[in-house]
């Protein structure tokens, strides 16, 4: 009896340390913690919305994917059109899937701004190199994905505040889609409080907006992946509208270790 408790609480545990959530920002060179889950207590002063847990989200129209069922923070990062915005995955363990950062445009006081309708626009994506013939989708090492330089804990991605961007009140939303299980996509978003300064006027167009949820389906060819079939094309479009990319002509993502 024990040892099968004991077998269930660590199960629990792998699965749990299998998944992963942002845990703090560098907004313009500015570190920011992030909401701590497990403990809120000790992040209730922070620019992340408050997000329940780290575990996936299953599916595509659950209404947690779009901030992680997170709601409200009591801070917000400063950050000018052209600066760079890190976020910080305390772990993460899945070589398979894409990146998508996301940008979307409160229409007034971050406390009525809910990140509802059709307003959220990408600002960068990460997807898959590999050549299908050495790297295939499902290849742990080397990984055709560029998710895969965030495995191993304390790893930073850093996209660019498009250049141009109206000023405003803004939420940004970090989204990993893990893949690793074929047709069983695993959803990780997590949304922060931006204030965009500057004198830019720049807005994207309906082209490049989408709903979340609504952005793409379960059923997508994107999203529902049958990852271990070698036989099949061993290319992936990242879900979603194309990334906007300001008054730049530039496409603005870096890693860093």
């Amino acid at each position: 009896m024990c040892s099968s408790l004991f077998a269930a609480v660590a199960l629990l545990a792998a699965e749990a340390a299998a998944h992963g959530a942002v845990t703090s920002y560098v907004v313009a060179g500015k570190n920011y913690p992030g909401y701590q889950g497990f403990s809120p207590g000790n992040s209730r002063d922070v620019i992340q919305w408050q997000w329940p847990d780290y575990n996936p989200i299953m599916s595509a129209s659950d209404p947690k994917l779009r901030c992680n069922g997170g709601h409200s923070a009591t801070q917000s990062a400063p950050v000018m059109p052209g600066d760079t915005v890190s976020a910080t995955w305390g772990q993460w363990t899945h070589s398979q899937g894409p990146i998508l950062v996301w940008m979307y445009k409160c229409p007034g006081a971050f406390s009525s701004c809910d990140g509802s309708g059709a307003g959220w626009f990408k600002i960068d994506e990460a997807g898959f190199h590999g050549d299908g013939s050495g790297v295939f989708l499902d290849t742990e090492r080397p990984s055709g994905w560029d998710i895969a330089k965030l495995v191993g804990g304390n790893k930073q991605w850093t996209s660019t505040i498009p250049q141009g961007l109206a000023p405003g009140n803004y939420l940004i939303r970090h989204e990993l889609i893990a893949l690793h299980q074929a047709n069983t996509p695993q959803f990780y978003p997590e949304c922060a409080q931006l204030v965009v300064g500057g004198s830019g006027t720049a807005q994207p167009d309906a082209s490049y907006k989408a709903a979340i949820p609504g952005y793409c389906k379960q059923s997508d060819p994107n999203i529902r992946v049958d990852i271990n079939n070698h036989a099949k094309e061993q290319k992936y479009t990242v879900p979603g509208p194309p990334v906007w990319k300001g008054t730049g002509g530039k496409r603005a993502a870096e890693f860093q270790a």
